[in-house]
């Protein structure tokens, strides 16, 4: 009785413990998320591109897997880039807001996002050149 009690522990702490070594999206790898967001200006019609230049000291959200709550958030350099690092493998979603007229007087946040897949351990995604339209 005591072996079959012993071995039924045995075999849930084995389940507990190969469960909890699996690692899930975050930090704590070697991983690295980066990229670059630039301005888009407009003419006051908003037909075509007047200018453009980096997103200097935007902030950038990471979300781990299917969080709805970003883990983290960086600002962008004065080239407008941004990296996200020692991350692990997973999927992670990078958000950066764009202010953009709505109508002609409220200006309004939109997010541009993009989704990452980090699939090794010592991976550089560089996500590019992401806009951000003003």
């Amino acid at each position: 009785m005591m072996q079959k009690l012993f071995f039924i522990l045995l075999i849930i702490s084995a389940f507990f413990l190969t469960n909890a070594c699996q690692t899930t999206p975050g930090q704590g790898g070697n991983a690295q998320i980066k990229g670059t967001f630039w301005v888009r200006n407009y003419d006051p019609l908003y037909t075509y591109v007047v200018g453009r230049y980096p997103a200097i000291n935007k902030t950038v959200y990471l979300f781990f897997g299917d969080d709805t709550s970003p883990g983290m958030s960086v600002n962008t350099n004065a080239n407008g880039e941004f990296a996200f690092t020692y991350m692990r493998k997973g999927k992670y979603k990078v958000v950066a807001y764009s202010q953009q007229l709505a109508n002609s007087s409220q200006p309004s946040q939109v997010p541009r996002e993009t989704y990452v897949f980090i699939e090794n351990k010592k991976e550089i995604k560089d996500i590019g050149l992401d806009t951000l339209n003003q």
